[in-house]
C-alpha cells in the first residue's frame, strides 16, 4: 500500500517520524514524507523520497499570520498553545493544495501524521482515507493546541463540510509507561528510536573522558544571535562544576560558538543520539525530542523550558525524579549551577533515568507496529480497550 507521511515541519520531527516509514518501506509499502523546501535534503539523506510542500519554513507561519502580517505569541500558557496550534494550522491549510496535488497522482490509501500536523487529518478528509496519529514525544493528543487550531481552520473545514478537526483512527504513543498520565486513554505502544542528522565519528564522541560529560543544547534551533549568546553563558556556567561541556549545533553556529569559548568546549553538529549514552547530564531548551532521546539514553536532564508546550512535558520528567525545571524567570547562572551540581551529585536521578530507558526498550518496536498501520488502511483496526 500507500502511505503518506506528514511530519509537523521541523527536523526532529521528520527524524521521528523515520524509523516507522522505514520500517512500512522495508515490510514492502511505498513510502512518501512531506517536507518543506528547506527540509528536503533531511528526509533525502536518510533514504526516503520526500514531496515538498511549501518554500516557507515552519516557522514562518508560527509567527505570520495568513497576510503576512506578524503575529504575536502570548505569554499566559493556554493562550501560547492557542497562538501554537493556529500557527501549525497556517501551516497546514497552506500546504493542503501542494498535498492534493500530489495525490491526484499517487494517491495514498494511509496518512500518519502528527499530534500537530493539522495538513494530515484535512487531506484524509478530503481524499477520505484513513489517517493515524505518531506522536514526537511524551505529550499525548490534548496538549492545548487544538481549540486555536479549529480556529483558525475554519475555512477549509467549511471547504470540507466538517464542524471540526477529524480525529485520527489510530495514535502511536512514544510516552514510557511511568510518565503516562493516570486515566489516560489507551493506545498503540511504540519504542522511540532516536534519530538526527549524522556526521562522520570521531572516537571522543562515542566514549567517556577523565571527567564527566554534560551535554548543552537548543536543538536545532541555535542560529539567532540571542541563541548563540544563551547558549554560550550557559556552558560558561555549567563549566564551573569541573566537567567536560559538549555542546552539538549546527554549522552555521560552530565558528562563533568556538570563538566564544575556546578550545576547551567541544562545539560543532555532534549527532546527540551517539554522545548521549556518554553523557552524565543533559542542559536543554524542553524540545521534546531532545528530551527522549535523553530519556532513552537514560541521562538526567535539567530542562530549561522556552514555551508552554515544553514545559508540559518538563514537568512530568521531574515530577517522576528524573529532570529538574528551571522556568524562564529562574534559568539564573546561580540556579543552573545549583540544579547541574544536585543533578550529578544524587544517585536518585540517574536511577529514575534509567528505569525509564528501560521501560522505552521494553516497549514494540516499530516494525511490530507496521501491522498497525495495514489494518488501519485495511479498515479492521480495533482500538486498545
Amino acid at each position: 500500500m500507500k502511505i503518506l507521511f506528514i511530519p509537523a515541519g521541523s527536523q526532529a520531527t521528520i527524524f521521528s517520524f523515520v524509523p516507522l516509514a522505514m520500517a512500512a518501506r522495508n515490510a514492502g509499502h511505498e513510502v512518501f514524507m512531506t517536507a518543506t523546501e528547506d527540509l528536503v535534503p533531511a528526509v533525502v539523506s536518510v533514504g526516503l523520497p520526500a514531496y515538498p510542500v511549501s518554500s516557507l519554513p515552519f516557522n514562518y507561519f508560527i509567527g505570520k499570520d495568513r497576510a503576512g502580517q506578524p503575529v504575536e505569541i502570548p505569554r499566559e500558557p493556554a493562550a501560547q498553545m492557542r497562538a501554537i496550534g493556529a500557527g501549525f494550522a497556517r501551516m497546514g491549510a497552506v500546504t493542503l493544495d501542494a498535498l492534493i496535488e500530489l495525490a491526484q497522482d499517487w494517491r495514498p490509501d494511509l496518512i500518519v501524521g502528527g499530534p500537530i500536523s493539522y495538513a494530515a487529518p484535512l487531506l484524509a478528509a478530503y481524499l477520505d482515507v484513513p489517517f493515524l496519529v505518531q506522536a514526537y514525544d511524551i505529550n499525548d493528543m490534548n496538549s492545548g493546541s487544538d481549540p486555536g487550531a479549529l480556529e483558525e481552520l475554519q475555512p477549509e473545514l467549511n471547504r470540507l463540510k466538517l464542524d471540526r478537526i477529524p480525529d485520527p483512527v489510530a495514535f502511536l504513543d512514544v510516552c514510557p509507561p511511568s510518565l503516562r498520565p493516570e486515566g489516560a486513554t489507551p493506545t498503540e505502544q511504540m519504542r522511540w528510536i532516536p534519530g538526527n542528522k549524522q556526521r562522520r565519528l570521531e572516537r571522543w564522541m562515542y566514549t567517556r573522558g577523565e571527567r564527566r560529560r554534560v551535554c548543552v543544547t537548543l536543538g536545532n534551533r541555535v542560529g539567532l544571535a540571542h541563541d548563540i549568546d544563551f547558549v554560550r553563558r550557559l556552558a560558561e556556567d555549567v563549566s564551573a562544576l569541573d566537567v567536560e561541556v559538549v555542546i552539538p549545533v549546527p554549522e552555521s553556529s560552530e565558528a562563533e560558538l568556538h570563538e566564544a569559548l575556546g578550545d576547551e568546549v567541544r562545539v560543532g553538529w555532534i549527532p546527540l543520539d551517539v554522545v548521549a549514552p556518554t553523557c552524565s547530564l543533559i542542559v536543554h531548551h524542553g524540545g521534546g525530542v531532545t528530551g527522549m532521546t535523553a530519556m532513552n539514553a537514560g541521562v538526567p536532564q535539567l530542562i530549561l523550558p522556552v514555551v508552554a508546550y515544553s514545559t508540559l512535558s518538563a514537568r512530568r520528567i521531574a515530577a517522576f525524579g528524573a529532570a529538574d525545571v528551571l522556568l524562564p524567570g529562574e534559568a539564573t547562572p546561580e540556579n543552573i549551577v545549583r540544579s547541574s551540581r544536585q543533578l550529578l551529585s544524587t544517585p536518585s536521578y540517574s536511577d529514575r533515568s534509567a528505569q525509564l530507558s528501560k521501560e522505552i526498550a521494553a516497549l514494540p518496536g516499530p516494525a511490530e507496529l507496521v501491522a498497525v498501520l495495514e489494518r488501519v488502511a485495511a479498515g479492521t483496526y480495533r482500538a486498545p480497550a
